[in-house]
């Protein structure tokens, strides 16, 4: 990245034309380690505040978006009871950029190519700010949850877990 100088990302325009408030915040890309515990590390913040978006499909309302705690891994069959489904599963990764416009690492709960169901782990209601991808890898939003639910029409519910 040249001196400081961040592209805008269209996640990033879209919430400057809602005109709500947020910060871009770039960090380094390692290609063989896109986790969220990484991202957390090269932004020097707790995991519990970088989410990851995850895109899943059920079996009766078809695509949802879960946006979990970055150390977490999405309840299944918590996340298909609060979409409306019977069981759902993770997209296959390959779809994931035909249907949000978006590649792994770099997919944004905000601006994707159509507007699906979005939940939002419930700790994030309480936090004063979350990261969410910016729709690129190496840069995330730090954005109030609150806003961003009000602003994806998203609700807060139980949706994911610590890996056992």
């Amino acid at each position: 990245m040249a001196h400081g100088k961040v592209e805008k990302t269209n996640a990033a325009r879209l919430l400057d034309r809602a005109k709500i408030a947020y910060e871009l915040v770039p960090y380094e890309v390692d290609e063989e380690n896109l986790a969220a515990t990484h991202v957390a590390e090269q932004l020097g913040e707790d995991i519990s505040t970088v989410f990851k978006t995850l895109v899943l499909k059920g079996d009766r309302t078809g695509y949802f978006v879960c946006v979990v705690p970055g150390d977490h891994e999405v309840d299944l069959k918590a996340a298909a009871r609060v979409s409306g489904n019977k069981k759902c599963d993770l997209i296959p990764m390959k779809e994931l950029l035909p249907v949000t416009g978006y590649i792994r690492g770099g997919c944004s709960p905000i601006g994707m190519k159509k507007s699906f169901p979005t939940y939002i782990h419930s700790t994030a209601e309480a936090l004063p700010f979350i990261y969410i991808s910016a729709g690129v890898r190496g840069l995330q939003l730090r954005v109030v949850p609150k806003e961003l639910a009000a602003y994806v029409h998203a609700t807060f519910a139980e949706i994911s877990r610590l890996p056992e």
